[in-house]
Parts: structure tokens; sequence; C-alpha cells
């Protein structure tokens, strides 16, 4: 299917990240704002913009009625969903599609299938191994039997979640019981459904990712891995490709496992198989698919030269990828630190206000995405990253030294930012030498 002009129902940097990929592909832009974000960056590049409700996200960007309205007193074909807000709802993709917009993702099917985790683990799991833990449950007896059976700890997980949203570990049975409703309020919230699951946890695992790019004439590949380890509130702080951990045997089959998952369910565009790698015993578990463009491609883009965002609209079109797995080279390393506006001292509190100074690094192998400018307000209703910060190295080493340069040009005034953390992280010997899993910041700063 071919288009012409392209809704970008999304904001921040993703919105203008989108918006370039369009402009080098001679596609027309769109873009839709909130009133909180009547200045900000991706209005102005866009070729049109219209205000589509108040701040409150469910007023605006979570509005389907205002986006489909929009797209089509726009003249606007084609609608991207960039990441978060709708990018991974099944109703929205299959609404786009009634009204003959073209969603740049996969299927609704798809989306629906991968998006309930617990049906995507049973879907999956003849192909990829995955970690022990339970189907849907209904209730907290269910859910008190399942753990007692896998032994605590445990992760209970919302079935439809994401994002590190409606999760909790769980100690013991106590926890458990004091806890359930509480998960079960915040999947609620987050994505109206209330349903969990209860897995095995893992102690200290690392988080690998392999993105995936597939057509619609069945050729699908991937475009290597990326380790997602440091996080917070099981949301990602720091990226990094490639994975120091995996051997060239193990990333060929955790690849092959990918390309064979996504061919499975008849996945279509940019996606990501995501893993849990088990450092003590070297295995890897699967543990879900996002069917969206994710946060961190950008270090995929820097150690293969692919734009993945410019792949993802090409293939919506109705184009064949333009190359096959053989041709996929990784080449040096890159790393990327989410700048968050968040304070670290506080249990990483959001931070709101205006930026006076907003100094972005530069120099060889940086790259930074961002939306953001001095004089702009940080508002307390989306997500608290400010800007991506990417570097490349010939090796690991290197990318390491290039980040840590970049971090200490990096200058933003009025706000507390994640800056500081990511300079001491970077530095930690953990960190250094590769080991660090997901328990990584309250195992290097237990006592900061």
């Amino acid at each position: 299917m071919s288009f012409e002009k392209v809704l970008v129902a999304n904001r921040g940097e993703i919105a203008i990240r989108i918006i370039r990929a369009c402009k080098e592909l001679g596609l027309k832009t769109v873009a839709v704002y909130s009133e909180a974000d009547d200045t900000s960056l991706h209005i102005r590049m866009a070729d049109e913009a219209y205000c589509i409700g108040s701040a409150s996200p469910a007023d605006s960007y979570l509005n389907i009625l205002n986006i489909i309205s929009t797209a089509q007193i726009s003249g606007a074909d084609a609608i991207h969903p960039g990441y978060g807000f709708l990018a991974e709802n099944a109703k929205f993709a299959e609404i786009c599609e009634q009204y003959k917009l073209k969603f740049i993702g996969p299927t609704a099917h798809v989306i629906q299938t991968m998006g309930d985790k617990a049906k995507a683990r049973e879907t999956l799991g003849n192909i990829a191994p995955i970690v022990p833990g339970s189907t849907i449950l209904e209730t907290l007896p269910e859910a008190l039997k399942v753990a007692e059976e896998l032994e605590y700890p445990v992760m209970v997980k919302a079935a439809a979640g994401g994002g590190g949203k409606g999760m909790r570990i769980i100690q013991n049975p106590q926890q458990l019981e004091n806890l359930w409703p509480i998960i079960q309020a915040e999947a609620k919230g987050a994505f109206g459904d209330y349903r969990l699951y209860v897995e095995k946890y893992l102690l200290s695992p690392k988080h690998i990712e392999f993105q995936i790019l597939a057509d619609n004439y069945g050729n699908v590949i991937h475009l290597g891995e990326r380790d997602c380890s440091v996080q917070r509130r099981n949301q990602k702080l720091i990226e990094e490709s490639p994975s120091i951990v995996l051997t060239q045997e193990l990333r060929k089959e955790i690849g092959s496992v990918s390309v064979k998952c996504a061919r499975m369910v008849g996945y279509t565009g940019a996606g990501t198989m995501e893993f849990l790698f088990d450092q003590e015993k070297k295995k890897y578990y699967f543990l879900e698919m996002n069917t969206r463009i994710q946060v961190e491609h950008a270090v995929t883009e820097m150690v293969t030269g692919i734009d993945l965002v410019k792949e993802q609209i090409r293939v919506a079109m109705g184009e064949k990828l333009s190359f096959t797995q053989k041709d996929i080279t990784i080449r040096g390393h890159s790393i990327e630190c989410r700048i968050n506006a968040e304070d670290p001292d506080r249990f990483f509190s959001p931070s709101s206000g205006k930026i006076s100074r907003f100094t972005m690094p530069g120099g060889p192998g940086i790259r930074v995405d961002t939306y953001m400018q001095a004089g702009m307000y940080v508002n307390p209703y989306y997500d608290s990253m400010l800007a991506k910060l990417v570097s490349w190295g010939i090796d690991r080493k290197e990318a390491i030294a290039r980040m840590l340069r970049a971090l200490g040009e990096f200058e933003i005034l009025g706000i507390k930012t994640v800056i500081p953390f990511h300079i001491k992280s970077l530095e930690h010997p953990i960190f250094v030498e590769g080991r660090m899993g997901t328990d990584f910041i309250d195992r290097a700063f237990k006592d900061k």
C-alpha cells in the first residue's frame, strides 16, 4: 500500500525521529499535539500540525477518536504510532484499517497476540525456552499455589503489560497477598486489563533483546542484540550493542529463534524479541515481544548503519526488504543513555520545571535525539525522557570513553537529571566489566 502523507501519533523525540525519516522518503507529515506541547519542536518540523486535546494523555495522545478525525481532516493516508501511547493498541490498529489508514506496524491480530504476555508465552513456548510460570490467574489463591510450586522469589506481571508497568518481585506469601490487589489495580489503570500471571524470578539476569525486521513477503531478519540490563523499576536506563556476554554460537542461536518466532506469528515491520539471560547457567529465556519500534533502536542503527524507522515505513508501503541476513554486519560498539528528568538521589522521582540552559554534546561518535530546547518547560504529564544520548566506538572501551566525555559536555540547568548517575554507572567496575544484571542499580548503589 503506497501512501503520501503520514500522521505521527506521538510526541517528543520519537515524533521528530519519524518526521525526519518521512522527509528523507519524500513523504508529507502531520503532527498532533496536546495543549501542554504547544511549543514542542515536532510541531514546527511537520508540514501540518493539529491540537488534539488537553494535557492529559487520555484526552490527547490516547484519544483514538481525535487522532482518526485529525487524519481524515488533514488528508493523511497512514499513521505512525511511534512507541508508547497507542503503539501496541490492537484496537487502534484495527480502527486505522477500518478507516483505510495504513497503520505503520504489524497487524492488529499480531499486536493482540503478542501484547497478551501470557498468551505470547503459550504461543511461542514451542520455539523459544520460557521462564517457568503460569497461565492467566484469576484469583489470589491460584497465585499463591503457583508461587509455592515455583518457589519464591517470583515475579507477578500484567498479562497486557509492557514498559516495566504492572510488575512486582514477590519474596513471600504475605507479600503476595498484600500486593496482589495493588498490582491488579496498576494493570487495570495502565492497560485497561486487570489480568495477571506469575513466573519464576531469575536472580541478576541480563536483559537481552534482538531487533527484528520483516516484510510482507515472508522475509524476516534480525539485526543483532542489545543489552538493556541497567534498569530502574523495570524500566531501561542504559542500553548497548552488541552484548559482551553472548558467544557467537549463542548469538546465532538466539537470533535464529527470534526470526522463527516472528515468522510463526506473521510479523511485519520492526519489532523486538526480548529475553532474560542467566549469566551463571548461560541459558536464555523468552520474555516478551514488543510490536513497535523501541526507544533504544538507535544503538542498533549505530552498529549496523540501517535506518530502522525508514525500513518500517518502506515495509508499510509494501516494499520488500532490500537486504538479507547475510548482509547484516555489526561494526563497533554503541551505548545509549536515556537522559531523564529525574532525581536519582530521590529514588528517580520526576523533576519538572523550566529548562534555563540546554547545551548538547557533540564530536566524533556522538548522536543526540531530543525535542528539548532552552526555555521549554518539562511538565509532569508524560514520560520523563528528555533526550537519548548515543555513543559509538570501534570497541566497547572507546564507546564508554566517548559516552563519558559527552555526558560531561551535556549541560541541562533548571531541573534535575540522571546525567550524574549515568557517569557513576559507566565508571562502576561492574559496568566496566560488563557483569551488570537487571539488579545492577541495587547492587552497585545500595549504600547510596
